[in-house]
């Protein structure tokens, strides 16, 4: 299958370009290395080396003996250059995940906030009319997010998969449809994964566009099986305050002898999923695409649910790491139940990796290794998500003064 990776530089992109690729897919990046440029603004690295995606290629063409094309393009602003490549490339499939992804990063300031909207709606929408103008037959495959079903507010009631039959009442009595699951983002970058939604609801409707919409939980882990071939293959660590998914940063925090940074009282649930489960979760949506004509179907890409407080004490207990509590940065709920849905995954075959101890030795170990590129004045959340909120002075003063502190509970 001849597959071209949208943001196939990225954490989640690289890993799966790699995967798709040593499967046999013939892969293809377009990618305008914008999340390189995101470090430099925000003056951080990931703890991981990243060289230059040329020498990745280079090297996973030493180790595996295959070839990854590579396009340096702006999919939001390079319209007619997109429609080109799809007419040249005529790929069966299209993975996109060119988008910026963290819900911090969209609330760091006014510019954030218009970049991840002009990014983020603008790409999704430049490929949907490309595909429909061009005539390219290719199923695409969005990597979405839990967040677009928000956290809390539906209770102890399952996430179905995307889609809600509600009964409508009328004159001659309750009508049945099927709506898509009601959104309630809870940040800018959840909004923009919203507002794909419509897009792809429309554009599957109206010009039959085949579309999986994958709503993504949390991603723990660091490598897989391809980028572990050559320490050029690595994949990206992110552990500052924008980028970095909970699980890594108490981990990448435990290995350095730092406070595990638990914002609020913890009692928030997350939906979790290790990197190897994401990358062979694309490959059973591309092989498992919907029909022209048909609604997007959408799936749970996740394996399980947790509160950030028990994974802290998990790390806690393993590693003996201080928690600290600081203020929440995020306007949520101080804590939320979160069942979900995954059935149609399972049903296709995916085989969860849950949290074992081994695995997270794993990140551990990368974590150690590399602990010596940690810049710790990037480790706190500096984003917050209304003006007035607490500074970054404020919770780094915290941080200082977590270990002599007591978590709530008696236990520290």
């Amino acid at each position: 299958m001849r597959v071209l990776v949208l943001g196939g530089d990225g954490f989640c992109g690289w890993p799966t370009s790699l995967y798709l690729s040593d499967r046999g897919h013939d892969i293809t990046i377009l990618d305008n290395l914008s999340r390189r440029k995101i470090d430099i603004d925000l003056e951080v690295d990931s703890l991981t080396p990243i060289v230059p995606l040329g020498d990745r290629i280079k090297a996973w063409r030493a180790v595996s003996g295959r070839d990854i094309g590579f396009v340096h393009v702006d999919l939001a602003t390079e319209y007619d250059r997109l429609a080109a490549l799809l007419t040249e490339l005529q790929p069966d499939a299209v993975v996109h995940f060119a988008e910026q992804r963290a819900a911090p990063y969209s609330m760091r300031s006014q510019q954030t906030k218009r970049y991840t909207v002009d990014n983020n709606v603008r790409a999704t929408h430049n490929l949907l009319t490309a595909l429909t103008d061009t005539g390219v037959q290719a199923a695409v495959v969005h990597l979405g997010t839990m967040g677009v079903y928000g956290y809390g507010w539906s209770g102890s009631a399952p996430i179905p998969e995307g889609y809600l039959t509600v009964k409508v009442p009328t004159p001659d009595g309750d009508l049945e449809r099927e709506i898509l699951h009601p959104a309630n983002p809870g940040s800018v970058y959840h909004m923009t994964k919203t507002l794909d939604q419509l897009l792809f609801a429309f554009y599957a409707k109206n010009d039959g566009l085949r579309i999986t919409d994958l709503h993504q939980g949390i991603v723990w882990g660091t490598q897989t099986n391809q980028t572990i071939g050559d320490e050029r293959l690595i994949n990206r660590f992110d552990y500052d305050g924008d980028y970095g998914t909970v699980l890594n940063r108490f981990l990448m925090q435990a290995a350095i002898g730092h406070p595990l940074t638990v914002h609020g009282t913890g009692g928030q649930t997350r939906a979790f999923i290790h990197i190897k489960d994401t990358v062979r979760c694309i490959e059973i949506a591309l092989s498992n695409p919907p029909q022209a004509g048909e609604k997007p179907l959408v799936l749970n890409q996740m394996t399980e649910t947790h509160r950030v407080l028990d994974l802290a004490k998990l790390i806690s207990d393993i590693t003996g790491a201080d928690i600290a509590y600081l203020p929440n940065p995020r306007r949520e709920a101080e804590e939320n139940e979160l069942i979900v849905r995954n059935d149609q995954f399972l049903a296709l075959g995916l085989e969860p990796t849950t949290l074992s101890e081994g695995l997270l030795s794993e990140v551990t170990d990368i974590a150690d290794r590399y602990r010596h590129r940690a810049d710790l004045r990037k480790i706190i959340a500096r984003s917050v998500w209304k003006a007035g909120m607490e500074t970054s002075d404020d919770l780094m003063t915290e941080v200082a003064d977590a270990p002599a502190r007591s978590a709530p509970g008696g236990e520290a």
